[in-house]
């Protein structure tokens, strides 16, 4: 079966029709509560905070954030940010009680720096790895979600994003874009192997200690937790590669590519010098 992503643009897909059936669904909301109380836990807050709902559609998140007891650190304060018009007008008709803000996230996350304390999003960032044109690229709108995302969480914030990677190069794409961002990541499967396979990527921003590998300090002694961290793995500092060679080039590309620039593919010709010819 065809996914969303892969034919429409999520503006587009989420017209009116679509976003009315979304919200009445018993089934999607009770799908959408679940892993929203799921993505609550796995952040763990203590008191109430203020959170981004990344991708937050009609509210039906929002509404779980809004509705957390003092026992469980709520309730919370939340904004809401969606590229899809239809949506946030369902979520209007609603009258949720967080506030609303029409964005595309691939754009970037345009608040100002240590804004929130921490962030949720539902079944949303798959869309990033989408290409709406050739003037942008999955890697560029990956770069600038989660920079942006990054700088406007608090120093210590957390951010958990649930989402359905279409296989593993692209949960692997999306995890290495939040880590080239700066943040420490770790991936939790729920029913892994299963068609209910749940996967959350585990964000922290600016996180001291690293116990076991485990760079967030909240998926601590979980199981089917995979931790990732590119920046453990070493290897020549910045100062060490040399200015015209083919490591230096593919990092120009990678800069290009985090703008939303198209680049050429990287060949094993890519920073060969040619002869001179007389």
């Amino acid at each position: 079966m065809s996914r969303p992503e892969d034919t429409l643009a999520a503006d587009v897909h989420y017209d009116d029709v679509e976003a009315r059936k979304y919200t009445t669904s018993s089934r999607i909301k009770n799908i959408q509560a679940s892993m929203t109380r799921r993505a609550l836990e796995l952040l763990d807050l203590q008191s109430p905070s203020l959170i981004l709902d990344i991708g937050c559609g009609s509210g039906l998140s929002g509404e779980i954030l809004s509705q957390e007891t003092a026992e469980d650190g709520g309730p919370h304060t939340w904004i809401g940010m969606d590229i899809s018009p239809s949506m946030l007008d369902v979520a209007l008709q609603r009258d949720v009680e967080g506030d609303l803000f029409l964005a595309d996230m691939g754009q970037g996350v345009p608040f100002r720096a240590g804004t929130f304390d921490a962030a949720i999003s539902i079944s949303a960032i798959q869309w990033l790895c989408n290409a709406e044109s050739s003037d942008t690229s999955p890697a560029g709108r990956l770069a600038r979600f989660f920079n942006g995302l990054y700088t406007s969480l608090k120093r210590g914030g957390r951010a958990v994003c649930q989402f359905y990677p279409k296989n593993d190069v692209q949960k692997q794409m999306i995890t290495a874009a939040a880590v080239k961002a700066g943040f420490g990541a770790g991936l939790l499967e729920d029913d892994p192997e299963t068609k209910n396979v749940k996967v959350y990527l585990v964000l922290t921003v600016g996180t001291s200690a690293v116990k076991g590998g485990d760079i967030t300090g909240v998926v601590d002694g979980m199981e089917g937790v995979d931790v990732v961290d590119d920046r453990r793995k070493g290897g020549s500092g910045k100062g060490e590669i040399k200015k015209g060679s083919k490591a230096w080039i593919i990092r120009k590309k990678e800069q290009m590519e985090r703008k939303g620039k198209v680049v050429k593919a990287t060949s094993k010709y890519t920073g060969r010098k040619r002869r001179i010819q007389f």
